[in-house]
């Protein structure tokens, strides 16, 4: 295995264990019940809007090579690191379109996207304090960890803890 795809996926598996627990979450919690689509589909809107402006802030001062360097991989081609971030982006706007129609296909990646914005607004301030300065990604965390702490509250009261719409016990 190259350097480069060890220091991506070694790199990115917080992000994995982010999709385990949204996964989880998804299968745990249930469907989204509809009347409360409109409020989810309001915060997450927000949160992807943010999320936006975070990696901007995260793109423009290098964060694909700051954050490898620190953590001891090799940086990340700028091309993964756009694309990646893209990839998410388009799918957290298709599923907020989407939930309403597809409550069970929506809820993953709202979870997700909730726990990445929580991590956000936790993991660049911890970052910050590391190298003693600013980190990529600082001044746009705080707001993007809000956001996220206020998906997860509202996808959490808008599912049953039981997750009987999946057929789990």
């Amino acid at each position: 295995m190259s350097r480069e795809l060890s220091s991506i996926l070694v790199g990115t598996s917080g992000l994995t264990l982010a999709a385990i627990a949204a996964v989880a979450l998804t299968f745990a919690r249930g469907e989204v019940a509809s009347e409360h689509v409109p409020r989810i589909r309001r915060v997450a809107a927000v949160a992807v809007l943010f999320q936006l402006a975070h990696f901007a802030e995260e793109s423009a001062r290098q964060f694909h090579v700051r954050f490898p360097e620190v953590v001891g991989l090799t940086p990340w081609p700028r091309g993964f690191f756009v694309a990646f971030n893209l990839t998410w982006l388009v799918v957290w706007v298709l599923a907020i379109v989407g939930i309403a129609r597809l409550p069970r296909v929506g809820a993953f990646p709202l979870w997700f996207l909730a726990i990445a914005c929580v991590a956000n607004g936790v993991i660049h301030p911890i970052l910050s304090l590391a190298v003693a300065g600013y980190f990529p990604g600082l001044w746009s965390s705080p707001l993007v960890g809000i956001l996220g702490v206020g998906l997860f509250r509202s996808l959490a009261s808008a599912t049953s803890a039981s997750g009987r719409a999946y057929g789990v016990t």
